[in-house]
């Protein structure tokens, strides 16, 4: 059995690698069992020839005394047993730390004394995580240790059977690399950076990024981060891109033509191919097929060597074709073509950023049963080379991370349909990290709140992937609030332009059109987080009254965070647009017409009504975010401080701005009609000396008692 007493025993001196796992284990028996008298069986760690790279046996044996061994040929072969231990026995789970997984400690795990496992070899070769737009990591510092929340994603993504990483974004891909390889992970490297080298503009920022003006620094550059990686297991990415997330031409106008932009890339590539190879002729090289390079590659001017693993990425929504940049979304299929019987990989997103409809903060909204038939077509193209996932910051992903980590030990799994395979893997998910002692019924009403939330996601477009994460109802309020206090024409509101900004989904020549389209859509979502929000707290409150207020917790702070997220964001979304309609034309059911509506060359415009609007916007933001950080409990303090990308709060900011501008309009220049209306103890509307009493009333003064007026 294994009990407090064991012991964990390498026969011969390992990596720092194996000595970190090691350390997992005798922290999770210390976490597992409670502390007695009891002998325990002792877990050996041996390296033995002949089994396959990455794989492991555990047998229970009884030479000179009886212990459990680890047998492996390699590190990680041994990594990986390491953790199969510490799940099978003492059912510690792979996001055990990002689920907040409760342990209950026992004496003693039996150890079948015929116990046997032998690993199989991996579906993929290269598989790991591109921890991307991480800034919840960048924000949070347990016990001042900023290196913390990157030891647990990788222990995580060992759990999972990962091999590989791209260790962060720009600075952090560079500070967290070697702690990545101690951690026995391969590096790989960002898109935006060949060769893992640092940024040109950051390198040389007084200098401006052109091949042709400073090929000497590019190459000093290449070589540097050659001599800079000349310790770690590294996959070579090689390619030219801009200075950031976007093509080198848009920092080198010369490049105008595709042809010409196709010739500099392949000779680059060619070109830092060498260099790798001249360092280690073993080396291993790949390059992403994303965005403007997909184009470039499918119409014939982009080539590299051969043994280059070809990178297909999907659109960041899951879907297997190019992403949409901007207004621009071509939806060039992302998968080799028949008898392109190179090597292969994918770039597949749990989380994506875009500034238009992707989850950051959110699940991937789109489903399991998606995710898999996708995953399922890549393996049929014969791409199992590499696999890199974005996971940005794990929290928020790991049910879709567990499963597509599930994907990539097991294969395809062909021989089940997409819709039982995922309903086995969410019933052990739920198992795992909800308790095994749950009811049934209880257990199902769980798995039933995680099966509703792909079909809340409101779809956005004609495509099946096109279902919004959160940046769709944040990013687009605040495009729309932006677009209306820049453009609102007072004199003819109807004839306010539109946006460019939203041609992707909604292109329109007036804003009311684009307004009337995003109400719709925020209406629809705002009427149906509603109902899901309040299906999780009747399941949250049946959990606490059967005294599960720990599992209550933990499904509070995993899935009906992220539930309320979508809920305040619409809620928020909602009514700003709102306040935009009833100033573009919609004058119906306003709350405070009778008491303000204005006439501006014959259009009545009820800037009071939609500075309520405004304000229940702001508010419902605001409230997003304090709801937010109220799931930030022990070690997860200020998790979530450091919300920049979908940004609940900053939408709260828009529409104050939003609120001020509608002040203006309605109550400018001297500011003292709505507070007239208002302050009743004043004197109200009916004294017009008011401000020699009392001084201005700031915007949110003055919208408290317009709530409260309603309220009462």
């Amino acid at each position: 059995m294994i009990t407090r007493n064991s012991n964990v025993i390498c026969e011969e001196e390992f990596s720092e690698a194996v000595k970190i796992a090691v350390k997992a284990l005798n922290r999770d028996i210390k976490a597992t069992c409670i502390e007695s008298d009891l002998e325990g069986i002792d877990i050996v760690i041996t390296k033995v020839l002949g089994i396959k790279k990455e794989c492991f046996v555990v047998k229970k044996h009884y030479d000179k005394k009886k212990a459990l061994v680890i047998s492996a040929s390699d590190d990680i072969g041994v990594i990986y047993g390491i953790y199969h231990i510490s799940k099978y026995f003492l059912g510690v789970n792979e996001f055990w730390f990002w689920n907040e997984q409760i342990f209950e400690k026992k004496e003693y795990y039996e150890v079948p004394a015929d116990y046997f496992y032998k690993s199989k070899p991996f579906k993929v070769k290269f598989r790991g995580w591109f921890i991307n737009d991480e800034v919840l990591f960048d924000g949070w510092k347990p016990d001042g240790n900023e290196a913390f929340p990157w030891e647990m994603a990788f222990e995580s993504l060992l759990r999972c059977g990962g091999n590989m990483t791209i260790p962060g974004t720009d600075f952090n891909s560079h500070k967290y690399k070697s702690l990545a390889n101690r951690y026995g992970l391969w590096i790989t490297h960002h898109h935006a950076e060949p060769l893992g080298a640092r940024m040109f503009a950051r390198a040389y920022p007084e200098l401006e990024a052109s091949f042709d003006k400073y090929p000497d620094l590019f190459r000093g550059l290449w070589q540097e981060a050659i001599e800079d990686q000349k310790d770690c297991n590294v996959v070579w990415n090689i390619g030219f891109r801009g200075q950031g997330d976007r093509p080198f031409w848009a920092d080198d106008p010369a490049y105008d033509t595709p042809k010409a932009r196709g010739r500099l890339m392949s000779d680059l590539m060619l070109e830092q191919y060498k260099l790798v190879k001249k360092s280690d002729p073993d080396a291993v090289c790949c390059t992403n097929l994303y965005g403007e390079t997909m184009e470039l590659y499918r119409d014939g001017y982009l080539s590299f060597p051969e043994d280059v693993i070809k990178i297909w990425a999907d659109n960041g929504f899951g879907r297997m074709v190019s992403r949409r940049q901007g207004n621009h979304n071509p939806r060039v299929y992302a998968l080799p073509k028949d008898g392109d019987n190179g090597l292969h990989g994918i770039y597949y997103h749990a989380s994506f950023y875009d500034l238009q409809a992707a989850a950051q903060m959110t699940m991937l909204p789109n489903s399991p049963e998606f995710v898999v038939k996708e995953l399922q077509n890549v393996y049929s193209h014969g791409v199992d080379d590499f696999w890199i996932i974005n996971c940005s910051n794990v929290k928020p992903h790991t049910y879709i991370l567990d499963l597509i980590a599930d994907m990539w030990r097991t294969g395809s799994n062909s021989v089940k349909e997409k819709s039982e395979y995922t309903r086995e893997h969410l019933r052990e998910y739920c198992l795992e990290y909800y308790g095994r002692g749950l009811e049934e019924k209880v257990l199902s009403e769980i798995e039933n709140l995680y099966e509703l939330w792909p079909k809340y996601c409101i779809q956005y477009g004609p495509n099946e992937d096109d279902h919004a994460g959160e940046q769709f109802s944040n990013h687009g309020a605040r495009i729309l609030t932006c677009a209306f206090i820049s453009n609102f024409c007072k004199d003819k509101p109807l004839e306010t332009r539109g946006t460019h900004d939203l041609d992707w989904v909604c292109k329109a020549d007036t804003l009311a059109e684009q307004v009337a389209w995003f109400e719709k859509k925020y209406k629809k979502a705002l009427e149906g987080y509603t109902k899901y929000l309040s299906k999780c707290n009747e399941i949250k409150k049946m959990l606490e009254v059967s005294g599960k207020a720990e599992t209550a917790k933990i499904l509070d702070d995993n899935l009906i965070c992220q539930v309320e997220y979508h809920y305040y964001s619409y809620k928020g979304a909602y009514h700003a647009l709102r306040a935009m309609e009833i100033c573009l034309g919609d004058n119906e059911k306003t709350k405070f017409a009778s008491q303000s509506a204005e006439n501006v060359n014959e259009n009545k415009v009820d800037y009071i009504s939609a500075f309520y609007e405004a304000g229940l916007s702001s508010k419902a933001f605001f409230d997003g975010y304090e709801t937010m950080r109220s799931h930030e409990h022990g070690i997860w303090k200020n998790f979530y401080k450091n919300d920049c990308e979908a940004d609940i709060r900053q939408s709260g900011y828009v529409l104050k701005s939003l609120m001020s501008y509608l002040r203006v309009l309605g109550d400018g220049p001297h500011f003292y009609k709505w507070q007239r209306i208002f302050q009743k103890e004043s004197g109200g509307d009916k004294v017009h000396l008011i401000l020699r009493v009392k001084e201005h009333l700031t915007d949110e003064e003055i919208w408290k008692l317009m709530f409260s007026c309603q309220q009462n």
